[in-house]
């Protein structure tokens, strides 16, 4: 990160203009939604979190706005937020359902949605109700290639 801030400086101090490429990481097993949330699905439960590609987007995590155990969620719709120090931005659930634990050291530690995404970061567990919808989610490489066209924009 040092080097990237150094080298902005110097491309800025010799007006040479510098493209900068995050390779954000990508879980083979998981689902992703094109609003940035993946889930892990586990039988009729799933995981849910948002992706390495959103929260490098986002910058450092300072606050993580959580619902209660026993709220319902329904695909698409938003079940919290996540505020950085550049946004703040809904977080969308993949899945419908019901949340059956939600990640409380994301009150204490927000940051562990930038340092590890897809495992201390996990944000929500829902038990679902229509497990086909996993079936409308992308797949890792689908996800990859739709991040690096939306890059591109």
């Amino acid at each position: 990160m040092a080097s990237r801030l150094l080298a902005s400086k110097a491309a800025s101090y010799l007006r040479v203009s510098v493209f900068h490429r995050s390779f954000s990481s990508v879980v083979k097993d998981l689902k992703y939604a094109d609003s940035h949330e993946w889930a892990k699905v586990d039988g009729s439960s799933a995981t849910i979190g948002i992706t390495d590609h959103a929260q490098d987007h986002l910058g450092d995590v300072v606050y993580v706005e959580l619902p209660e155990v026993g709220a319902a969620v329904k695909q698409g719709d938003s079940f919290g937020a996540v505020e950085s120090v550049k946004a703040t931005s809904d977080i969308n659930s993949p899945v419908s359902g019901k949340v059956i634990e939600v990640n409380e050291k994301l009150n204490d530690s927000p940051g562990l949605i930038n340092g590890s995404p897809y495992e201390k970061g996990w944000i929500i567990k829902v038990e679902m109700n229509e497990a086909d919808e996993v079936d409308s989610l992308m797949d890792s490489a689908t996800y990859t290639t739709f991040c690096e066209e939306e890059d591109t924009h």
